[in-house]
């Protein structure tokens, strides 16, 4: 951590020296919080005072954590709001996030930010520490945010070497890589939780404990609500057809199974991609399906869930749930149904400004990442999408899922057929071909359900051909009740040029 903190440190008294007023840490290990700040005031100033409130306990001594004075956050800003006049002061502000809303509070911080920037002889700057982001209206335009970025590759490699000596254990040099990437999104205190864990579980530091790392990352989704683990048991043999969509995530997995050589190769590491069709037709179940191609953790993004109430909170979820994301990689990230959270972004499209920003945000994202979250991007419908989101460079790849063709409709059958155990030879391939046209992968699903129900309602030992086509005879396909719908998206998918899933369309 040594490298990272010596940059941030003069970041932090650079932002100082420039006279910013309010400097919010959004950063959950405070000892990091603390090292930083305690270097940057040093470069600042040899003399500079340091008060430091906490929430839990009020003033406490800034390097000993010794209690000072019992008091509310007002009093302790009244207290001290004046000694900028007396020396160059650092107000440090630990965990106070729920109390910035409150008037006396905002008051005393804007007087002492107006001071910072508008008296002469006053030098004052107020340091926010806090695991939750807050900022309320009032104060937007004195607070600049200051963040403390996780871990790089060769910094997460230090961590563990210096572990490793303290303990004097040994690993692979191969391992030590292996270990890196699975660190990968993890801060400084979370490693060496995982790695005490780890040691005092077995003594030795094996490659059997990078299952203690999943199972440790999988405890941090469910600490929030940013993100859902997915359950579920499809795999690619699920998938009626989309052989072209299929022969392209077999080549990624070739990549996501061995991702340390992959990438010491030269290999970029995978950006993942967005398929767009119509419903019913096997996107969702694709997303799963690569999850379980790939071996690796399925979650899934609602943005819905990201939009808050402050200033900057909804970009402040987006980032945790990217953030997030990365702590858990190699994953999958699933956004289902893409086009409800972001349709009409843009210029006179009349889209919400918070959501424009989570947009922006989200697709610089997609454009730097090089982490190892390979991110599954579901549309029905993007005659509403902004262009952005349909270029090559946020998606190694876009694909269509058109209406399944013959060949893919039996294929579908035979899946749901075979899955109940009533599959037989004496089923007409055909004639079910002939009286499907036009039916979705999920039209198709409820269909063979449908029958199955009925046989055992009957008393039917099995399923014929006659009681699949009864069954059809009264289902509605996809193709008849949105029509019209049908029709556009198949002239959007044309004026963009989208690769289709299917090998013959």
């Amino acid at each position: 951590m040594t490298a990272m903190t010596k940059a941030l440190d003069d970041l932090l008294a650079s932002y100082v020296e420039a006279l910013f007023p309010i400097i919010y840490i959004h950063h959950s290990d405070y000892v990091v919080a603390d090292d930083i700040i305690d270097k940057a005031v040093k470069k600042v100033s040899a003399s500079a005072k340091i008060f430091e409130f906490n929430n839990a306990r009020g003033e406490v001594d800034f390097f000993t954590k010794a209690p000072r004075l019992a008091c509310t956050l007002q009093e302790f800003l009244s207290l001290n709001a004046d000694a900028g006049f007396e020396h160059q002061t650092f107000i440090v502000l630990k965990g106070v996030h729920n109390q910035l809303t409150l008037d006396e509070v905002v008051a005393h911080l804007k007087i002492i930010s107006d001071n910072n920037l508008y008296r002469d002889g006053y030098y004052a700057t107020v340091i926010i520490v806090s695991e939750k982001l807050i900022i309320p209206f009032e104060l937007e335009n004195y607070i600049t945010l200051f963040d403390i970025p996780l871990p790089d590759s060769a910094q997460i490699g230090e961590i563990i070497r210096i572990f490793l000596r303290e303990n004097m254990l040994s690993i692979s040099d191969e391992l030590l890589s292996e270990f890196v990437l699975s660190f990968k999104g993890l801060n400084d205190f979370q490693i060496r939780q995982i790695l005490n864990l780890a040691y005092q579980d077995g003594g030795d530091i094996s490659n059997a404990d990078r299952a203690l790392v999943l199972n440790e990352k999988e405890q941090f989704i469910k600490k929030t609500e940013m993100l859902e683990i997915v359950n579920f048991k499809e795999t690619i043999d699920d998938i009626g057809g989309l052989e072209r969509l299929k022969a392209w995530l077999g080549k990624k997995r070739v990549i996501f199974s061995s991702m340390d050589k992959a990438l010491k190769f030269g290999v970029d590491s995978p950006k993942g991609i967005m398929i767009i069709g119509m419903p019913g037709c096997g996107k969702s179940l694709t997303a799963k399906a690569t999850s379980k191609l790939f071996g690796v953790q399925l979650v899934r993004l609602d943005v819905g869930r990201l939009l808050g109430k402050y200033v900057g909170e909804s970009e402040e979820n987006m980032r945790k749930a990217l953030t997030l994301a990365e702590a858990i990689s190699p994953c999958v990230l699933w956004i289902d149904e893409i086009e409800k959270a972001f349709a009409g972004i843009g210029p006179g499209s009349g889209g919400h400004e918070v959501t424009t920003r989570l947009f922006g945000h989200f697709l610089t994202w997609m454009q730097e990442k090089s982490n190892t979250v390979f991110v599954v991007a579901t549309a029905n419908d993007i005659t509403n999408l902004p262009p952005e989101f349909l270029r090559k460079g946020r998606f190694d790849e876009l694909f269509y899922v058109d209406l399944p063709n013959d060949e893919e409709r039996l294929k579908i059958i035979e899946i749901h057929v075979k899955k109940r155990g009533k599959w037989s030879s004496d089923l007409n391939a055909y004639s079910l071909v002939m009286a499907t046209n036009g039916f979705s992968g999920a039209d198709l699903e409820a269909v063979v359900k449908e029958t199955i129900e009925n046989a055992f309602i009957n008393g039917d030992d099995g399923i014929t051909t006659k009681m699949l086509e009864n069954v059809i005879k009264e289902t509605k396909s996809i193709s008849v009740t949105l029509k019209e719908k049908i029709l556009k998206i198949r002239e959007k998918i044309q004026e963009y040029d989208i690769t289709p899933a299917s090998v013959n369309k």
